[in-house]
């Protein structure tokens, strides 16, 4: 049995940083990484997607040359292989840089396996027997795929393997219209593939305003996604070599044939091998790891961090999990998980920016609330740089003159949320923002105008 002060298990995005900080306090500290150094943002979410949506965009904005004065001869096509092959390389870079980090660190070993609890304070990883009266599990998460009729003989692929393709599809269906669906469905659209949405639902994004969905629906259609919400009834047939996809209840002859078929139907969290049983550790029926407001598990001395929780979903999330915990054990702090205003961005092009409450959440609240409102068309900067989709609209407290939530999609809006974000953690009236004098010609200086001309949301 190897005794460490502290053992951190998983390289995501919570647990290098956690590590280094508290070998930096003087701990003996074990990480434990079972497959790819940086987690899910670095190997399969944010840093390869984000690569593939910069590809996506600079094809567009190009094949869009006519509206901006110049023409390229011959036209526009995508090397698929040569932006894959951009996408590893930016992945390969981060991968390595997060495993070098580590291993630089004195009082840090890094230990390559699969870690199984054996006991609340114990961990059995690649043969060897670990203890430490400190464990934090940051293990993320991965795809969910649903129990649909076919799925055990049908090739389908996730977002993960579809970051593997080395062939282009030729008609990609994606299932499934939250976040992770609608960017591979507009990025590969721009690609070239013909590309098919299918959502269960009634529309896109579920949890935004309908107004949003409704925008974000017509963007995509606009590029010629073809969009099929109210899609009951998955399920998928061989049509060799193709697929097809059935989605409707009422007429099961009601198909859709294409080369690949993508599951973006949400996500679940890496702990059903953990051995958690064993820890005592609890869990909901999901699989997500219980957690007080500190993010400790209800074992004194493990902490759970990042996705597997069920606290937040993003990277940004989990890296404050990460800061939360390091400044309450380090530093005797009391930060809460329940201090964190919800904010996050949908990487459609436009983006979307979101923070706090949308409008149907401040409706169900009851409380006298203000709405400001400005299109994009209206938006200088975004006329201008002929992106004039979207519009940002912002909720204010009537009596306390604090701001709710805001969501802005449009050009620039994944930037611009964070104007609102910061006055809202500083607990600040909507005054400071709307009396601030911002810079001509941006998106932001569009924020203070909406503030301006508040009206009762009706």
């Amino acid at each position: 049995m190897t005794e460490f002060d502290a053992i951190v298990i998983g390289t995501g995005q919570a647990g290098p940083a956690l590590a280094r900080d508290l070998a930096g306090d003087g701990m003996r500290v074990a990480i434990i990484e079972r497959l790819h150094f940086g987690g899910t943002c670095v190997n399969t979410g944010c840093i390869p997607t984000k690569a593939l949506i910069a590809s996506a965009r600079a094809l567009h904005q190009a094949r869009r040359g006519a509206d901006f004065g110049f023409s390229v001869a011959g036209g526009i096509r995508a090397d698929f292989k040569a932006i894959m092959a951009r996408k590893d390389t930016i992945v390969a870079r981060a991968t390595q840089g997060a495993e070098r980090s580590l291993r630089k660190t004195p009082g840090c070993s890094v230990i390559e396996g699969h870690a199984r609890f054996t006991g609340a304070q114990e961990i059995e990883v690649a043969g060897q027997a670990l203890r430490a009266a400190k464990i934090f599990i940051n293990v993320g998460g991965r795809a969910a795929v649903p129990d649909f009729p076919g799925i055990d003989s049908v090739p389908f692929l996730t977002n993960s393997s579809l970051l593997e393709l080395d062939v282009l599809p030729e008609h990609l269906i994606v299932v499934g219209g939250g976040y992770v669906g609608l960017e591979f469905a507009q990025m590969f659209r721009r690609f070239g593939s013909r590309i098919t949405l299918m959502e269960k639902g009634d529309r896109l994004l579920s949890k935004e305003d309908p107004d949003v969905s409704s925008a974000i629906q017509g963007i995509l259609e606009g590029e010629g996604i073809d969009v099929r919400t109210g899609s009951e009834c998955i399920r998928l047939e061989h049509a060799s070599p193709r697929v097809r996809v059935g989605m409707d209840c009422a007429t099961p002859e009601k198909t859709m044939e294409g080369s690949h078929v993508l599951l973006a139907v949400g996500r679940r969290p890496n702990t059903d091998d953990l051995g958690l049983d064993r820890a005592g550790v609890a869990m909901d029926d999901q699989g997500y790891i219980h957690v007080n407001d500190r993010l400790e598990t209800n074992v004194p001395g493990v902490w759970a961090l990042g996705d597997c929780n069920g606290r937040g979903a993003f990277t940004h999330t989990s890296y404050n999990d990460y800061e939360i915990v390091a400044e309450n054990v380090l530093r005797s702090g009391n930060r809460r998980v329940t201090d964190r205003i919800v904010a996050y961005a949908v990487y459609v092009d436009p983006p979307l920016g979101r923070v706090g409450m949308t409008e149907s959440e401040v409706r169900t609240s009851g409380r006298k609330a203000l709405i400001g409102q400005v299109d994009m068309e209206n938006v200088t900067r975004a006329y201008i740089s002929g992106e004039p989709a979207g519009a940002m609209k912002l909720f204010v407290d009537a009596e306390t003159k604090t701001i709710l939530g805001a969501s802005i999609l449009g050009y620039h809006g994944d930037e611009v949320i964070h104007s609102i974000l910061d006055v809202m953690y500083a607990e600040a009236p909507y005054s400071v923002i709307e009396r601030a004098v911002h810079i001509h010609p941006t998106v932001s200086e569009y924020v203070p105008v909406a503030l301006a001309d508040l009206n009762p949301l009706e």
